[in-house]
């Protein structure tokens, strides 16, 4: 005889809006109780071909930067998608079944899911088929499959699905989907802000092959045109090694370590001892000096470091008497100059040599520091407006998991 404690517990959230406290559990479902495929291929050239994407969900490839060319017998074969309905994209190495806003064709490699009763809410599904404990529900029944398989409508039917009543459903989309808008207008706000700087540093900075600038602060309109010096002879530069990996005592130490993709940032995944940076060729930064990484992915970044830490081959660290931030943000400028010159195609690696040959545009100190201020501030402005994305972000994600049940078995 079961006791008491055996008992399934009920299935609710740990959030719910007053006026459904009282409506009992939610019901669970499996997937193919809630969701039929679609395989319609009957359409003309006139419906548009989708992407689908992670980022913007089933969307128009001509609305993003999505070049693939498809011949016209391929496309034949390509599955109807109408609005509202969901594509699943998931592979094991990526994550997502999308919502589609718009009636288009899609590949048929992927395959089209549609509401199969008035019972399921769109919108509900759309923001339930985006939280963590149904992904990781999803990943769990895909024990076996090779990286790149893509999921199967019957692995998507074996799971089960939340279903609390059609109003209910209904109150949570309203409540997430309202505070998506409130993310994307802030999302918006954050990349025209970056457009922005963009836009001034193209103004504030001499365009190639020119010695002046075509914007200038008042004070130095008759200043004249800039000096072009190349970095080598402005600036002390820098790089430094890797500590053998053999000798345990060398890392775990107190000093931040920084490679290429965190020079960005306030906190590295590694830290050295003082043994570990005096028995090798690591270099030691200030909080402040530029930092440009020279291999791999990350090559032709350029920032200003937020920690005093150690460097190794990989960056090259350069210190100006005057101005750090005059050089940082020249470099952000110039950056994708840099890529198309010199690391083509985007692969390939720079070297301390080729950043101090390059050739920049120099004002007075007094205009340098005018310049880097400017920029420094509005970047503190893109900053803050991104902080505040990040908790709008966050905010969701933890909404999410109070308004969905964690439980679901």
């Amino acid at each position: 005889m079961r006791s008491k404690s055996d008992k399934k517990k009920p299935l609710v959230p740990s959030l719910r809006f007053p006026e459904f406290r009282e409506a009992g559990a939610w019901e669970v479902k499996y997937g193919n109780s809630l969701f039929i495929q679609i395989s319609n291929k009957e359409h003309n050239a006139s419906l548009p071909v989708l992407a689908i994407t992670q980022e913007n969900g089933a969307i128009p490839r001509h609305l993003i930067d999505y070049h693939v060319s498809v011949t016209e017998k391929s496309l034949k074969s390509y599955k109807v998608v109408d609005i509202g309905d969901f594509i699943i994209s998931l592979r094991t190495f990526q994550g997502g079944i999308e919502y589609s806003d718009y009636k288009g064709i899609c590949s048929p490699a992927y395959i089209v899911l549609r509401a199969a009763t008035e019972e399921v809410i769109n919108d509900f599904f759309r923001h339930y088929f985006k939280t963590e404990k149904y992904i990781a529900d999803l990943n769990r029944n895909l024990e076996g499959l090779r990286d790149g398989k893509m999921v199967s409508y019957k692995q998507f039917s074996e799971i089960k699905l939340p279903l609390p009543i059609s109003p209910e459903q209904q109150k949570i989309a309203h409540c997430l989907s309202s505070l998506d808008e409130v993310i994307g207008l802030q999302a918006k706000k954050v990349q025209a802000l970056k457009q922005h700087k963009k836009g001034l540093m193209q103004q504030l900075f001499p365009a190639e092959g020119e010695t002046t600038p075509r914007l200038r602060f008042p004070d130095f309109r008759e200043a004249g045109a800039w000096e072009v010096k190349r970095l080598g002879e402005v600036c002390d530069s820098f790089s430094g090694g890797t500590p053998t990996t053999t000798k345990k005592q060398y890392y775990g130490g107190s000093i931040p370590f920084i490679r290429s993709a965190e020079i960005a940032d306030e906190i590295t995944e590694l830290f050295l001892t003082d043994e570990g940076v005096k028995a090798s060729s690591a270099k030691i930064v200030s909080k402040g000096d530029v930092l440009v990484a020279l291999y791999g992915a990350n090559s032709g970044d350029v920032a200003l470091s937020k920690i005093s830490g150690a460097i190794n081959q990989a960056i090259l660290c350069l210190r100006l008497s005057v101005s750090n931030e005059f050089i940082y943000h020249y470099l952000t400028h110039k950056k994708g100059l840099i890529i198309a010159t010199y690391i083509q195609g985007g692969q390939g690696n720079l070297s301390g040599e080729i950043v101090c040959s390059i050739s920049i545009g120099f004002p007075d100190n007094e205009e340098q520091q005018k310049i880097a201020h400017c920029l420094s501030s509005l970047d503190e402005v893109i900053g803050l407006e991104s902080h505040k994305l990040d908790a709008l972000k966050n905010l969701k994600k933890g909404l999410m998991q109070q308004l969905f049940p964690q439980d679901v078995a």
